[in-house]
Protein backbone atom coordinates (compact mmCIF):
# COMPACT_ATOMS: atom_id res chain seq x y z
CA UNK A 1 0.00 0.00 0.00
CA UNK A 2 2.70 2.47 1.05
CA UNK A 3 6.34 2.45 -0.02
CA UNK A 4 8.37 -0.18 1.84
CA UNK A 5 10.86 2.50 2.98
CA UNK A 6 8.13 4.69 4.50
CA UNK A 7 7.12 4.19 8.11
CA UNK A 8 5.17 6.13 10.70
CA UNK A 9 6.31 7.40 14.07
CA UNK A 10 4.13 6.54 17.04
CA UNK A 11 4.41 10.25 17.89
CA UNK A 12 1.81 10.73 15.15
CA UNK A 13 -0.71 9.09 17.48
CA UNK A 14 0.64 10.25 20.82
CA UNK A 15 -2.91 10.88 22.09
CA UNK A 16 -3.50 7.11 22.10
CA UNK A 17 -1.96 4.62 24.49
CA UNK A 18 0.81 2.56 22.94
CA UNK A 19 -1.14 -0.57 22.07
CA UNK A 20 -3.93 1.42 20.42
CA UNK A 21 -1.44 3.57 18.49
CA UNK A 22 0.27 0.46 17.15
CA UNK A 23 -3.07 -1.00 16.07
CA UNK A 24 -3.99 2.27 14.37
CA UNK A 25 -0.75 2.36 12.37
CA UNK A 26 -1.01 -1.29 11.39
CA UNK A 27 -4.65 -0.83 10.42
CA UNK A 28 -3.68 2.03 8.09
CA UNK A 29 -1.27 -0.25 6.27
CA UNK A 30 2.07 0.69 7.79
CA UNK A 31 4.54 -2.12 8.31
CA UNK A 32 7.34 -0.10 9.91
CA UNK A 33 7.35 2.44 12.72
CA UNK A 34 9.54 4.67 14.81
CA UNK A 35 8.79 4.37 18.52
CA UNK A 36 8.40 7.68 20.34
CA UNK A 37 10.05 7.79 23.76
CA UNK A 38 10.15 11.55 24.38
CA UNK A 39 8.73 12.63 27.76
CA UNK A 40 6.29 15.49 27.37
CA UNK A 41 6.03 14.88 23.63
CA UNK A 42 5.06 11.22 23.49
CA UNK A 43 4.56 9.02 26.55
CA UNK A 44 4.46 5.66 24.80
CA UNK A 45 7.62 4.76 26.73
CA UNK A 46 7.78 5.68 30.43
CA UNK A 47 10.59 8.07 31.38
CA UNK A 48 11.17 6.00 34.53
CA UNK A 49 12.36 3.11 32.41
CA UNK A 50 13.09 0.28 34.83
CA UNK A 51 13.42 -3.36 33.81
CA UNK A 52 9.69 -4.01 34.16
CA UNK A 53 8.82 -1.05 31.93
CA UNK A 54 11.35 -2.14 29.29
CA UNK A 55 9.88 -5.64 29.29
CA UNK A 56 6.29 -4.37 29.07
CA UNK A 57 6.93 -1.96 26.19
CA UNK A 58 9.08 -4.53 24.37
CA UNK A 59 6.30 -7.12 24.61
CA UNK A 60 3.64 -4.69 23.36
CA UNK A 61 5.75 -3.73 20.35
CA UNK A 62 6.71 -7.30 19.50
CA UNK A 63 3.08 -8.43 19.70
CA UNK A 64 2.06 -5.76 17.18
CA UNK A 65 3.98 -7.45 14.36
CA UNK A 66 5.33 -4.07 13.21
CA UNK A 67 8.99 -3.52 12.34
CA UNK A 68 10.69 -0.83 14.39
CA UNK A 69 13.24 1.30 12.55
CA UNK A 70 14.32 3.48 15.47
CA UNK A 71 13.45 4.52 19.00
CA UNK A 72 13.29 8.29 19.41
CA UNK A 73 14.47 8.89 22.97
CA UNK A 74 15.96 11.43 25.35
CA UNK A 75 18.50 10.98 28.12
CA UNK A 76 18.50 14.60 29.25
CA UNK A 77 20.28 17.75 28.14
CA UNK A 78 23.55 16.67 26.56
CA UNK A 79 25.10 20.11 27.13
CA UNK A 80 24.27 20.12 30.85
CA UNK A 81 27.03 19.70 33.40
CA UNK A 82 26.29 16.69 35.61
CA UNK A 83 27.75 15.49 38.89
CA UNK A 84 28.66 11.85 39.48
CA UNK A 85 25.12 10.87 40.48
CA UNK A 86 23.67 12.64 37.46
CA UNK A 87 26.06 10.85 35.13
CA UNK A 88 25.16 7.49 36.67
CA UNK A 89 21.44 8.17 36.25
CA UNK A 90 21.97 9.17 32.62
CA UNK A 91 23.97 6.00 31.97
CA UNK A 92 21.22 3.82 33.46
CA UNK A 93 18.61 5.57 31.35
CA UNK A 94 20.74 5.16 28.22
CA UNK A 95 21.24 1.45 28.92
CA UNK A 96 17.48 1.00 29.43
CA UNK A 97 16.71 2.72 26.11
CA UNK A 98 19.39 0.67 24.36
CA UNK A 99 17.91 -2.51 25.81
CA UNK A 100 14.46 -1.50 24.60
CA UNK A 101 15.83 -0.62 21.16
CA UNK A 102 17.61 -3.96 20.87
CA UNK A 103 14.55 -5.89 22.12
CA UNK A 104 12.40 -4.16 19.52
CA UNK A 105 14.81 -5.17 16.76
CA UNK A 106 15.35 -1.52 15.87
CA UNK A 107 18.39 -0.29 14.03
CA UNK A 108 19.06 2.82 16.10
CA UNK A 109 18.32 4.96 19.12
CA UNK A 110 17.82 8.61 18.18
CA UNK A 111 19.03 11.21 20.68
CA UNK A 112 18.54 15.00 20.63
CA UNK A 113 21.20 17.54 19.71
CA UNK A 114 21.29 19.31 23.08
CA UNK A 115 18.93 21.00 25.48
CA UNK A 116 15.55 22.52 24.70
CA UNK A 117 16.69 26.09 24.14
CA UNK A 118 19.17 27.95 21.99
CA UNK A 119 21.32 29.59 24.67
CA UNK A 120 24.57 27.86 25.66
CA UNK A 121 25.24 26.67 29.19
CA UNK A 122 28.90 27.76 28.97
CA UNK A 123 29.72 28.86 25.42
CA UNK A 124 28.63 27.71 21.99
CA UNK A 125 31.92 25.93 21.29
CA UNK A 126 32.12 24.25 24.71
CA UNK A 127 28.51 23.12 24.56
CA UNK A 128 29.01 21.66 21.08
CA UNK A 129 32.12 19.85 22.30
CA UNK A 130 30.17 18.34 25.19
CA UNK A 131 27.17 17.32 23.07
CA UNK A 132 29.44 15.62 20.55
CA UNK A 133 31.37 13.83 23.30
CA UNK A 134 28.12 12.54 24.85
CA UNK A 135 26.85 11.28 21.50
CA UNK A 136 30.15 9.55 20.74
CA UNK A 137 30.14 7.85 24.15
CA UNK A 138 26.52 6.77 23.60
CA UNK A 139 27.49 5.35 20.20
CA UNK A 140 30.30 3.32 21.72
CA UNK A 141 27.93 1.99 24.35
CA UNK A 142 25.26 1.30 21.73
CA UNK A 143 27.68 -0.87 19.78
CA UNK A 144 27.69 -3.27 22.74
CA UNK A 145 23.93 -3.69 22.25
CA UNK A 146 24.09 -3.91 18.47
CA UNK A 147 22.35 -0.53 18.23
CA UNK A 148 23.42 2.56 16.30
CA UNK A 149 23.13 6.08 17.70
CA UNK A 150 21.62 8.78 15.50
CA UNK A 151 21.00 12.41 16.39
CA UNK A 152 18.22 14.65 15.10
CA UNK A 153 20.17 17.72 14.06
CA UNK A 154 19.07 20.27 13.24
CA UNK A 155 16.15 20.61 15.65
CA UNK A 156 14.44 23.99 15.75
CA UNK A 157 13.62 23.80 19.47
CA UNK A 158 17.00 22.53 20.68
CA UNK A 159 20.54 23.85 20.96
CA UNK A 160 21.57 22.87 17.43
CA UNK A 161 18.62 24.72 15.95
CA UNK A 162 19.97 26.12 12.68
CA UNK A 163 22.16 25.10 9.77
CA UNK A 164 25.29 26.59 11.28
CA UNK A 165 25.09 24.80 14.62
CA UNK A 166 23.99 21.52 13.05
CA UNK A 167 27.01 21.75 10.77
CA UNK A 168 29.38 22.51 13.65
CA UNK A 169 28.07 19.47 15.52
CA UNK A 170 28.45 17.31 12.41
CA UNK A 171 32.07 18.46 12.09
CA UNK A 172 32.75 17.23 15.62
CA UNK A 173 31.10 13.87 14.87
CA UNK A 174 33.06 13.26 11.65
CA UNK A 175 34.85 9.93 11.79
CA UNK A 176 32.59 8.55 14.53
CA UNK A 177 29.62 6.26 14.04
CA UNK A 178 26.88 8.75 14.91
CA UNK A 179 24.25 9.11 12.21
CA UNK A 180 22.34 12.25 11.29
CA UNK A 181 18.54 12.32 11.20
CA UNK A 182 17.09 14.92 8.83
CA UNK A 183 13.74 16.45 9.80
CA UNK A 184 12.27 18.60 7.03
CA UNK A 185 9.96 20.49 9.39
CA UNK A 186 12.69 21.64 11.77
CA UNK A 187 14.82 22.89 8.89
CA UNK A 188 11.97 24.93 7.41
CA UNK A 189 10.82 26.20 10.82
CA UNK A 190 14.35 27.54 11.38
CA UNK A 191 14.11 29.48 8.12
CA UNK A 192 16.68 27.23 6.47
CA UNK A 193 16.65 25.46 3.09
CA UNK A 194 16.40 21.65 3.11
CA UNK A 195 18.54 21.52 -0.04
CA UNK A 196 21.34 23.41 1.73
CA UNK A 197 21.06 20.97 4.64
CA UNK A 198 21.36 18.07 2.21
CA UNK A 199 24.44 19.59 0.63
CA UNK A 200 26.07 20.20 4.04
CA UNK A 201 25.36 16.66 5.29
CA UNK A 202 25.78 14.77 2.05
CA UNK A 203 26.40 11.07 2.73
CA UNK A 204 25.83 11.44 6.49
CA UNK A 205 22.03 11.09 6.69
CA UNK A 206 20.77 7.79 8.12
CA UNK A 207 17.05 8.54 8.52
CA UNK A 208 14.48 11.17 7.48
CA UNK A 209 11.51 12.54 9.44
CA UNK A 210 8.63 14.04 7.48
CA UNK A 211 6.24 16.76 8.64
CA UNK A 212 5.34 20.12 7.13
CA UNK A 213 6.24 23.56 8.48
CA UNK A 214 6.51 27.27 7.93
CA UNK A 215 9.15 29.49 9.55
CA UNK A 216 8.56 29.33 13.30
CA UNK A 217 6.00 26.50 13.22
CA UNK A 218 6.89 22.79 13.00
CA UNK A 219 3.41 21.38 13.63
CA UNK A 220 1.69 21.30 10.24
CA UNK A 221 0.25 18.42 8.26
CA UNK A 222 1.98 17.56 5.00
CA UNK A 223 0.65 19.91 2.34
CA UNK A 224 -0.18 22.73 4.76
CA UNK A 225 3.28 24.32 4.92
CA UNK A 226 6.16 25.57 2.82
CA UNK A 227 8.27 22.42 2.72
CA UNK A 228 9.41 21.34 -0.74
CA UNK A 229 9.20 17.59 -0.31
CA UNK A 230 9.40 16.90 -4.04
CA UNK A 231 12.72 18.69 -4.48
CA UNK A 232 14.10 17.38 -1.20
CA UNK A 233 13.31 13.73 -1.92
CA UNK A 234 14.68 14.03 -5.44
CA UNK A 235 17.93 15.46 -4.06
CA UNK A 236 18.17 12.65 -1.52
CA UNK A 237 17.74 10.07 -4.28
CA UNK A 238 20.34 11.82 -6.45
CA UNK A 239 22.79 11.68 -3.55
CA UNK A 240 22.28 7.92 -3.29
CA UNK A 241 20.21 7.90 -0.10
CA UNK A 242 18.87 4.39 0.48
CA UNK A 243 17.65 4.85 4.06
CA UNK A 244 14.09 5.03 5.29
CA UNK A 245 11.54 7.77 5.91
CA UNK A 246 9.11 8.22 8.78
CA UNK A 247 5.97 10.33 9.04
CA UNK A 248 6.32 12.15 12.36
CA UNK A 249 2.97 13.90 12.28
CA UNK A 250 3.09 15.82 15.55
CA UNK A 251 0.61 18.24 14.01
CA UNK A 252 -1.79 20.75 15.52
CA UNK A 253 -3.93 21.54 12.49
CA UNK A 254 -6.13 18.44 12.61
CA UNK A 255 -8.27 16.91 15.34
CA UNK A 256 -7.36 13.59 16.92
CA UNK A 257 -10.26 12.00 15.05
CA UNK A 258 -8.83 13.26 11.75
CA UNK A 259 -5.31 11.93 12.37
CA UNK A 260 -5.67 8.47 10.80
CA UNK A 261 -7.04 9.89 7.56
CA UNK A 262 -4.39 12.63 7.52
CA UNK A 263 -1.62 10.04 8.05
CA UNK A 264 -2.93 7.86 5.22
CA UNK A 265 -3.16 10.88 2.89
CA UNK A 266 0.40 11.93 3.77
CA UNK A 267 1.70 8.39 3.27
CA UNK A 268 0.15 8.15 -0.18
CA UNK A 269 1.59 11.54 -1.16
CA UNK A 270 5.12 10.65 0.03
CA UNK A 271 4.93 7.16 -1.50
CA UNK A 272 4.40 8.76 -4.92
CA UNK A 273 7.46 10.98 -4.38
CA UNK A 274 9.76 8.18 -3.22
Amino acid sequence: MFHSRLGCSSISFRHQELGEALRTMRGLGFEEIDLGALPGVCDHVPYELDAAAVAAVSATVQESGLRVRSVNGDIGDLNAELDGEGRALRQRHLDALLTLTANAGAKALVLPCGALGHNPVRSEQEDLDLIAAQLICASERGAEFGVEIWTESLHFLRFCWNLERAGLLADRLAGFDVGIVMDFSHIVAAGEDPLRFLQRHRGRIRHVHLRDAVPGNINLSIGNGDTGFDGGLKRLAAQGYTGHFSLELETRDVTNEERPAAAAKAASFITDLI
